[in-house]
């Protein structure tokens, strides 16, 4: 008001003329200016502009609105701004929705890529990691370091039950390997975070949706290692709830993993046998495994990486052949395009490293064409709306970031999932929270049917021991208000 009195004179003489009595509505919701037109597209949209108060998304002042002044819409509202659209609206729906699932999809191959990439690189060390017994705090760096090496936990916890189950260390040694690849684990959706760095308010959302699951993680370990070193709790419950034995059980393999791995396998697939033989002491170092070898220099499955049957005599070179830390996939029986006959270890840490560098850009690109997509689809909604349909309750938060998990068979892939969603300003951390704590749970079921492969119960004993640390953490952290505002600040 000073500024156009004192630079404009005009605006002066008029305003001198007018009432200066004004309604209850219009003193809570002035318009910006008299001059701008009310269906001018090139206008900024504000809060301050509708007489409701609510902020829409991508308004000028979104980023201002904290969750506690967001109101309340019913499920009439939400039903009429998901359901009731004219035929142009449909098809820019459909539209957005191919696209999105199209960069999903690349997203998560990129994932897929990213973790076969780092257990290529980061294999061999891993397994000479787990390989032995070890004190308590060492066996709990040594799972961080191991999965965050492989960047998944889910790998490093069928190891570690493997590991048990033949004998090559003992059910102590594993329940702290476990703890510490749960706090390896979150590595990744970090990672993922960083790809909106380009927006400084998403960035800062995303980075904590991402974090809360480290931050649950090391709140966890703080209190449950300490107590496990002292009592035995968790050993102690777990042993008296193992069976006298245990059935052998078939590997399952979620749909979405179905879905992801064969374009990535194209590209690259690990040999996770390598961690594994090192792990349990089958070999000394990665050098048994080299040069690659295809009988008759055919790559594919048959004569590069079948098995040699030593029982019946035979040899590697002659009735077989060999793979190193790159293999080919069963399956299809075709090799992926970065193995090769003859190829040295140096030769797969390079293929390693370029399809690590690879799978980076290609996360970073579907990232930032995900979250686009995904802004401009809900360009004008109103966060009362948005909220609405996303604020669940939080055992069904829970019991949904379990399912995904289950699906997907990794806490890694849902929660950098989901980050993306939390950096747009979507899903709220305190959203995030419980469905990070589902995927926590839901990661625990690989090593549950890990152990089922195996006939040694401290097998299942150690895959127990994992789901009840993350209940434990549940327990601790969720139920009580100002408990759970500890990790959420």
């Amino acid at each position: 008001q000073i500024c156009r009195r004192i630079y404009y004179p005009p605006y002066n003489r008029i305003t001198k003329q007018l009432s200066f009595t004004m309604s209850t509505t219009e003193a809570q919701d002035p318009i910006k200016s008299e001059t701008t037109p009310a269906n001018d597209a090139s206008v900024v949209k504000s809060r301050k502009d509708r007489p409701t108060g609510s902020t829409h998304f991508g308004d000028a002042d979104w980023d201002e609105e904290r969750p506690d002044e967001i109101g309340d819409a019913t499920w009439g509202e939400v039903a009429k701004a998901c359901c009731v659209h004219d035929a142009k609206e449909w098809g820019k729906i459909f539209v957005g929705a191919c696209a999105a699932l199209f960069f999903l999809y690349f997203f998560l191959v990129s994932l897929e890529l990213m973790g076969s990439a780092a257990k290529v690189l980061g294999g061999c060390k891993a397994g000479g990691l787990m390989s032995d017994d070890t004190n308590p705090v060492a066996g709990l760096v040594i799972g961080e370091l191991a999965t965050a090496l492989i960047q998944s936990s889910s790998t490093t916890t069928s190891i570690i039950v493997s590991l048990v189950g033949a004998e090559a260390i003992s059910v102590n040694t594993g329940i702290y390997l476990v703890m510490g690849a749960n706090i390896g684990t979150s590595v990744t959706n970090t990672i993922v975070s960083m790809g909106q760095m380009a927006d400084g308010a998403q960035l800062e959302r995303a980075f904590a949706g991402a974090t809360v699951h480290d931050i649950f993680n090391l709140l966890s370990v703080a209190i449950l290692f300490p107590l496990e070193v002292i009592s035995h709790y968790l050993y102690h419950l777990t042993n008296a709830m193992l069976p006298d034995s245990v059935g052998d059980g078939e590997k399952w393999e979620g749909p979405i993993k179905k879905i992801v791995s064969p374009f990535a396998g194209r590209v690259l697939k690990a040999n996770k046998d390598v961690i594994k033989d090192i792990a349990t002491g089958k070999v000394d170092s990665c050098d048994a495994y080299y040069p690659a070898l295809c009988l008759d220099g055919i790559e594919d499955y048959k004569h590069c990486a079948s098995k040699c049957d030593k029982d019946a005599g035979e040899e590697v070179g002659v009735d077989c052949g060999r793979v190193g830390l790159i293999t080919c996939d069963k399956d299809s029986g075709e090799c992926p395009g970065f193995f090769q006959n003859g190829a040295s270890l140096n030769d797969d840490y390079i293929s390693g490293g370029v399809c690590l560098v690879l799978s980076l850009f290609l996360l970073f690109v579907c990232l930032m064409a995900l979250v686009n997509v995904l802004q401009r689809g809900l360009a004008g909604m109103s966060t009362r709306i948005i909220y609405k349909a996303t604020n669940v309750n939080g055992l069904i938060a829970i019991a949904i970031g379990t399912g995904i998990t289950i699906l997907v068979q990794s806490s890694s892939i849902t929660t950098s999932v989901l980050t993306p969603f939390v950096g747009i300003g979507v899903i709220q951390l305190e959203q995030m929270f419980p469905l990070t704590l589902g995927a926590n749970i839901g990661t625990t079921i690989t090593g549950l049917l890990a152990s089922m492969v195996s006939d040694n119960v401290d097998a299942l004993q150690v895959a127990l021991c994992h789901l009840f640390f993350n209940l434990s953490g549940i327990v601790i952290w969720y139920p009580i208000p100002i408990m759970r505002r500890v990790p959420l600040r």
